[in-house]
């Protein structure tokens, strides 16, 4: 597969290219170029960090959706002692699309649940480009409540370009899937962990969103509706999606100024997907920080506090 390189990565990537050729050749002819390579890397990671330091919105979202960076399963292979996934909504079939399962992580016992993109044409047949039919809502609240039973944490994680809108999903109640998911988890009696891996659009994402602290990794986003969305419906021109990006806010610093994200986590330099291993180092040890913090509040306590969450997003005049 080719690899995908961003507009802004360009010359990033060329520096790559030189350091890696270099490095080839003290392999294949014994050549010593350690000066070079040293100065290359200094030059490349002055330009990534002035780079990455200054992305408008429209480029992070474009991060959020490289096909290389860590999708659900990567991160619980690298972050879970133990995992075991479980299957179907038992009701119509197992959407592939929403993986979970049982894991342990460290010391403690939750129930992992995410979407699951293709890292191929045929993978992404089969997750369906990580859109969830109902069924895969379904299966996540059947998990949930299995959760909620053995009084087990539930983390999700979150990377979506949204629910599957075909013709079928539709007919087998796509929005009441999501409705209820909402009104479930508001008020499930086990501490909710939602963290955001990629792109988080529209209900899709909040069908398993609902939870008592958001986080969400630096390079992501999160908003009622894709920015190209948004651009055919105001502009009635999705090349406009840039624009609309600007203006939505989508970003994790624009969420977590506004309220709505409690926490947003550094990635490593250039992105996730060029340090999966760093990254999901790094995502562990806030998995178990932020569980931790959960510990510290009773039942009751968590479920006024998600309520008030909820109930204080968004801004009005009267």
């Amino acid at each position: 597969m080719a690899k995908i390189i961003l507009d802004f990565e360009r010359e990033l990537t060329e520096i790559e290219a030189l350091i890696r050729d270099l490095k080839e050749r003290e392999n294949l002819y014994n050549e010593n170029h350690q000066d070079q390579i040293h100065e290359l890397e200094k030059e490349f990671e002055s330009l990534a960090k002035k780079t990455y330091a200054n992305l408008n919105r429209w480029q992070r979202v474009q991060l959020a959706r490289h096909p290389d960076r860590p999708y659900t399963l990567d991160y619980i292979q690298q972050i879970a002692d133990t995992w075991m996934e479980l299957h179907g909504d038992r009701r119509f079939a197992d959407d592939p699309a929403i993986v979970g399962g049982i894991a342990q992580i460290a010391e403690t016992g939750v129930m992992i649940i995410g979407h699951q993109k293709g890292r191929n044409v045929k993978e992404n047949m089969i997750r369906n480009f990580g859109m969830p039919q109902p069924e895969g809502y379904r299966k996540a609240l059947r998990l949930m409540k299995l959760s909620e039973k053995f009084n087990k944490p539930i983390i999700t994680f979150i990377d979506t370009p949204g629910a599957y809108p075909g013709l079928g999903a539709e007919e087998r109640g796509q929005g009441e899937a999501i409705a209820r998911n909402l009104f479930e988890m508001s008020r499930l009696r086990v501490p909710i962990l939602s963290i955001v891996i990629g792109e988080g659009a529209s209900g899709g994402a909040l069908g398993i969103g609902v939870a008592d602290r958001l986080v969400m990794l630096e390079h992501t986003w999160y908003s009622v509706i894709t920015p190209e969305g948004c651009a055919s419906i105001l502009f009635r021109d999705a090349t406009r999606a840039p624009q609309a990006a600007e203006a939505m806010k989508v970003t994790a610093q624009d969420l977590f100024d506004l309220g709505i994200a409690d926490r947003v986590i550094q990635e490593p330099l250039g992105g996730a997907h060029r340090n999966p291993l760093k990254m999901a180092e790094i995502l562990k040890r806030v998995i178990l920080e932020e569980l931790q913090l959960l510990k510290s509040f009773s039942l009751d306590e968590l479920l006024e506090q998600r309520l008030n969450k909820y109930g204080q997003v968004g801004v009005y005049e009267e």
